[in-house]
């Protein structure tokens, strides 16, 4: 999950309570206004390259806040009227707004304390909105560390109680907040105009038990779950399984998944279309769909990480945090492990072992056959739910039961770009043979499985591989040493059109005695100079890149697609050589929507959304994911709105939710603790995503038909 995760998090939904501070008093719901816009001199407000304007009269009245002119940071900035805000009994922010332009824009909300350093992370949260839609920007309020617990907590990404170690920020003394176009994914276009309707604090902060802070430890109970909290359906026996198992099969037997499927999950009653045996691409006006091997228009409505092997937390330098761990002659004793796998944060580097708890509560839950009870139950959850795929790094288990569609991830060790960078690790030497060789022995391993299987759509290859600017791979290969495979390309492309070396320096203003020395170097020229040969090489890259893999699919695999790459960032030259390669093209988008979602111009091609997903933190979670959202409801809305957008796009023909189940409490390898799944750490099922993904899933194929 890269950089563009950064957006924070906030904590809980609403809670009714009585809550008094300075200023105006809490209303029914535990509101309590910051701002009256009915009263507030528009003089006070600070603005930079903005308009503002009153709309409105009374207790309507709001601003309208719209671009004056252009400027880099535009936004406006309101003091607290009487003095710091004193919100240490509120949870967020809450800053309601609606759009007043004619396309999707990004706004956004920072908050600041007197005192603050700014030069570290800012407390904001950005949203994006559709023409004339209405939403509320929630802020969490954050709280610093006890001092006591100090270097004590580590290995995840977010803490208890919304603690935070890198913040300089007192919500006893908040003092201002700004409201800004989001300069992500890019400047705001000119006509960008918003509406302010009311700026509140809501929410009650969540209370720390008194003495936790000297005695926070263990953290998470028997089952992985946080220790220091009750929620709805919290497992507190061994006996709550067994109560949960029967009243879900229940559920699941009242909702047998939408009547107008077909096996595939394929739109039964919809226009029928040649039957391959396998899925393809199809194209029927201006839409494009996948095609089920029955011959029916297929949209792939599907969920990541379909596993029963899930939720290993690193236990080593920490043993303490847990309240039990297994006997090591117990039968739970096998969900011990070892790993090493840590791309960054505290276990980088370090080998360390860890336990399952996700799978220890699968076989407390269904029993010494609780790997095959699970992919019996998954299969049966995944048509009940209305899904139909089984998405990237779900279990063979469950997969080859030819039940439900799936696609596969194929990933495979090769020598590195050396002067390349990347969220996850360095980009691939395409140009070295062991590039080709790994993605052929991985692939070998798919014969007689997924390969050739009508269930399998087809196979994602890598995933958010580090692309960069549309130079950034060439610019990396010229500095990475002179024996890189890449860079060895790269100086025979530059010899064949420029023949001496001094033809090359007045091309790009450098001093280069021989083509040797130009090896040697590791300095990339001006970019603006080379820009020529720099773009001509990263798209020799991408080519090399797209081709190899799909022949290495297509080799093994003919009549199952390639799916691409799974981009994570924009980079329009790779997106077009993409186009040319790939059946689908993928990206990962946590966004709120996609309205605004484009392919370069004079592209089309069919799309799937590899990942998207969104979290609260009301069920013992102590990070949200990528896209925050209040509570449950508002999680269900929030799927909803995503999958309409991506319906409604023409050349999106699925979108997979990022994962199956939360991430461990206490974190993964790389220290990711969200609350991504549709069901807990005990395989609870979160019944307010299941009812929104249900109600999608029955109007799926008529919305998008009709749309």
């Amino acid at each position: 999950m890269p950089w563009r995760r950064l957006i924070p998090a906030f904590l809980l939904g609403v809670l009714a309570g009585s809550l008094v501070a300075d200023g105006f008093a809490a209303d029914a719901a535990g509101n309590r206004t910051l701002v009256d816009l009915a009263t507030l001199e528009l003089n006070s407000i600070r603005n930079h390259g903005t308009k503002v304007e009153g709309g409105g009269s009374g207790t309507h009245r709001h601003l309208r806040v719209s671009l004056g002119g252009p400027t880099r940071w535009p936004g406006i900035v309101i003091a607290a009227p009487h003095g710091p805000w004193n919100l240490s009994a509120y949870e967020y922010v809450a800053v309601e707004v609606r759009s007043a332009a004619s396309h999707t824009l990004w706004a956004g909300c920072r908050l600041d304390s007197a005192g603050r350093d700014r030069r570290k992370p800012p407390v904001q949260t950005f949203l994006s909105l559709a023409p004339g839609e209405r939403a509320t920007i929630w802020v969490r309020l954050p709280r610093m560390m006890p001092a006591a617990l100090a270097g004590k907590l580590f290995g995840m990404r977010g803490f208890p109680f919304g603690w935070s170690e890198n913040l300089d920020f007192d919500p006893s003394r908040v003092d201002e907040l700004t409201i800004a176009p989001g300069t992500f994914p890019g400047q705001p276009k000119a006509d960008w105009a918003l509406e302010v309707l009311n700026i509140r604090a809501a929410g009650k902060a969540t209370a720390v038990p008194v003495g936790v802070s000297e005695h926070l430890f263990p953290l998470v109970d028997v089952y992985g779950q946080f220790i220091h909290a009750d929620w709805p359906e919290k497992i507190h026996s061994a006996a709550d399984f067994a109560r949960h198992r029967a009243a879900e099969a229940e559920d699941l037997a009242r909702h047998a998944g939408p009547a107008d499927w077909d096996a595939f999950g394929g739109w039964r009653e919809g226009p029928p279309q040649k039957a391959s045996g396998f899925f393809y691409p199809a194209k029927l006006g201006d839409k494009w769909w996948l095609v089920d091997p029955a011959g029916r228009l297929f949209w792939s409505h599907g969920i990541n990480g379909v596993l029963s092997n899930v939720g290993a937390t690193p236990i080593s330098d920490r043993k303490h945090w847990f309240q039990e761990l297994p006997d090591r002659s117990s039968p739970l004793a096998r969900f011990y492990g070892r790993s090493s796998w840590a791309p960054l944060g505290y276990y980088q580097g370090k080998p360390y072992e860890e336990y399952r708890f996700s799978a220890a509560n699968l076989w407390r839950k269904y029993g010494p056959q609780w790997e095959p009870e699970f992919a019996a139950r998954a299969q049966i959850r995944l048509r009940s739910w209305a899904l139909n795929t089984a998405g990237n790094w779900s279990d063979s288990k469950v997969c080859l039961l030819r039940k439900t569609p799936y696609v596969v991830a194929i990933n495979a060790k090769s020598i590195l770009l050396e002067g390349s960078h990347g969220y996850w690790s360095k980009f691939a030497d395409v140009f070295d043979p062991g590039f080709r060789k790994g993605l052929d022995e991985r692939m070998a391993r798919e014969r007689g499985a997924s390969a050739g299987d009508p269930w399998c759509i087809g196979y994602f290859v890598d995933n958010e591989r580090g692309w960069g600017d549309e130079l950034s791979l060439a610019v990396a290969t010229l500095a990475s040493p002179p024996d890189q495979a890449a860079k060895q390309v790269f100086l025979e492309d530059l010899k064949r059109k420029y023949g001496g070396i001094d033809r090359l320096n007045r091309a790009w203003g450098t001093t280069h005695t021989s083509w040797n020395a130009l090896g040697e170097c590791r300095q990339p020229p001006d970019a603006m100079k080379a820009r020529d040969d720099l773009a001509a090489f990263a798209t020799r890259v991408a080519e090399q890149y797209f081709r190899t893999c799909r022949e290495a699919v297509k080799q093994v695999a003919p009549h199952n697609l390639y799916l691409g790459c799974r981009f994570a960032s924009k980079n329009d030259g790779a997106i077009r050589v993409a186009a040319r390669f790939c059946d689908v093209v993928s990206f990962n988008l946590y966004q709120d929507n996609l309205d605004d979602f484009r392919l370069p111009e004079g592209v089309d091609r069919p799309v799937v959304i590899g990942e998207f997903g969104f979290g609260a933190l009301d069920r013992g979670m102590f990070h949200t994911g990528l896209r925050p959202v209040a509570n449950p409801a508002e999680r269900g809305q929030a799927y909803r709105r995503y999958v309409e957008s991506a319906l409604a796009q023409h050349q999106i023909v699925g979108a997979h939710w990022f994962q199956y189940a939360d991430q461990a409490t206490t974190g993964r390898g790389d220290g990711e603790n969200y609350q991504v799944g549709f069901v807990d750490v005990c395989d609870t099922p979160y019944a307010e995503t299941i009812d929104a993904c249900r109600s999608m899933g029955e109007r799926l194929y008529r919305f998008r038909f009709e749309k």
